[in-house]
This record gives structure tokens, sequence and C-alpha cells, in this order.
């Protein structure tokens, strides 16, 4: 059965739609020949690559951004069946892509999907509370967060002040830069309750709380430079409580990953990690894989080798 391509022509502000001849041509020159899929919406990608991944489909690759290859990879795992992720990015962040070494000219991504290796990679699993106050559950490949980042991507989603620029990976970048400033001028600490494998339960303040698969988010931000895709932990990293002047003087920190110097900057391993509001009443959402789909209180856990991953030769 030919590899199946589940293509997110939204994604990118809707850039991958015009792009899709392009990166079709592509493909097929330096990949081979493949069907193709195209979402319509949001969940679309976690039913196609399940029932491709269900109907025996054994290469299933998505072509989108974060939020894509976070459901694409869903779906595989939903079907409970050994299908092989591949990526061709075409998305505004481009996080992932980074982790695994992807390249970025199109006909280079194409080479790399056929003549990659495969590697067995962990994932992160998260329950928590969706938007219509239901109890859900979700795979992430990359980060998730609550604090800051939430309310940054929120502020990108809404955003369309940069879609002058040229370069899909230049307005990604630019945008989370520009929405960050914007949101630590009214910064606060968010309180929560949280609990890291055996440990108690304790009171903290955070910033950002961020728990990692893979090292990058927020379009570029190495925020857990020691994370390993298959060393059956998560990284957590605490970014506490730290004044918006030194958060903008440090910023570039973030992009090399030295933030983790700073005194207000906690990371561990962990297995599993529990948090909840402060106080029952409040709401503080999280972040998976660059989308907003719920809230605390959440719980997330390290599943070992869970997925099959087309990756570069090293």
């Amino acid at each position: 059965m030919l590899p199946l391509v589940i293509v997110n022509p939204k994604s990118a502000a809707g850039s991958t739609r015009g792009k899709w001849t392009a990166i079709a041509s592509d493909l097929r020159a330096h990949f081979g020949p493949f069907r193709v899929a195209f979402t319509k919406g949001p969940g679309d990608a976690i039913s196609l690559a399940r029932r491709h991944a269900e109907e025996g489909t054994r290469f299933i690759i998505a072509c989108g951004g974060d939020g894509t290859i976070n459901e694409v990879a869903n779906g595989i795992l939903l079907s409970k069946k050994d299908s092989e992720l591949g990526i061709f990015p075409s998305g505004t962040g481009g996080d992932f892509r980074r982790t695994i070494g992807l390249p970025t000219e199109p006909r280079e991504i194409a080479r790399a999907l056929r003549e990659g290796e495969t590697r067995k990679i962990d994932v992160g699993r998260v329950s928590f509370i969706d938007n219509d106050g239901e109890p859900a559950e979700r795979y992430f490949l990359n980060v998730t967060s609550f604090g800051l980042a939430a309310s940054i991507i929120e502020r990108v989603k809404g955003s369309t002040s940069l879609e002058w620029l040229p370069l899909d990976t230049v307005r990604g970048r630019a945008s989370f830069a520009l929405s960050t400033l914007q949101e630590v001028v009214g910064l606060g600490t968010t309180r929560v309750r949280v609990q890291i494998d055996d440990g108690e339960e304790a009171p903290l303040s955070t910033v950002n709380f961020c728990i990692a698969n893979a090292r990058y988010f927020g379009g570029g931000m190495m925020i857990a430079p020691d994370a390993k895709l298959a060393d059956g932990m998560l990284d957590v990293v605490n970014v506490g409580d730290i004044n918006t002047a030194k958060i903008i003087l440090n910023g570039y920190s973030l992009y090399t990953g030295t933030h983790l110097e700073l005194p207000e900057v906690k990371s561990k391993l962990a297995r599993r990690i529990s948090a909840r509001p402060f106080n029952d009443g409040d709401i503080v959402h999280i972040e998976i894989d660059g989308e907003l789909p719920g809230r605390l209180p959440a719980t997330y856990e390290v599943v070992p080798n869970a997925l099959s991953l087309r990756v570069p030769k090293r």
C-alpha cells in the first residue's frame, strides 16, 4: 500500500494550499509515489491517520505545522498499529522539525523521507479538561505547557499583523517574538499545585511551566536543551517568578538554551507530573504542541518507545 500524505491546507496561515502543487512535485521526484488526503478542519488529521493506519497503511506523512504533526501522531497511536510517522513541515513554528534535524528545502525533506531511518521515540500523554468542560486525553510529541506560552499562542493564532512577511519561518518567529513582548508587559505569575512522580504535591508560582519530550517550542525557542526523544523521561522546565525587564533582557537565552542558567529557572526529569490550579475556581489554560485544547487539572505521563518515526540518517 502506498504511503499516505495527510495535508493541512490551512497551515502556515493558509499558504500550504497554494504551495501544495510544488510540494507534491518535489515529493514525487525525490521520494516516490504516494496517496494524499486533505484535512477540512480540526481533528480531521486524527481520524484520517487512525483510519488509514487501521486499514494497513504503513507509512503516514504529516504535511503541515506542529499541530498537524500532533494530530497525525495521535491518529497513529490511537489505531494501536505500528504505522510509521513521517514529517513534511509546512507551518509557521517548525519546532519538532528542529529537534529531529530535518532540512528546510522541500526536495531535501523528500530525500530525507525516502532515505531516512526509523527510530522508536517516546511520546507524552496528557489527561486534562477540554474546552467543553469534559475529561480528555491527548498525546504530544513536542512540548506542553501552561502560563505565558499558552497566552502567547492564543495571541499568535489571532494575529494578522505580520502576514506581510515573505517567509513562513520568518513570520512564525517574528510573530512569537512580538506576541511575547505584548504578553510580558502585563506579566503575572500563575499559582498552581504540582506533584512530580512520587513526591509531595506542592504550591508553585510560575511564569511558564513546560513539560517537554523534545527541545523546541514557540517558533524556535530551545526551552528544553537537554531533552531526548528516547530516554523514557520528560524534561520539566519551570520559569519561576521573574520580572518583565529580566525576561526581555534575557529573551535571547530562550533561543540558545542558556536560560537554564538563570536562578529563576529550574529543570528536572520526571515520568509523571500532575498539576491543578491553586484555587479550585481558577481557570488555567494549557497548550499541547502549539494548540489550545483545554485547561488544568492535568496529568502528564511519558509513554516510552510508543511511536515509529522516520528521521534523517545520522
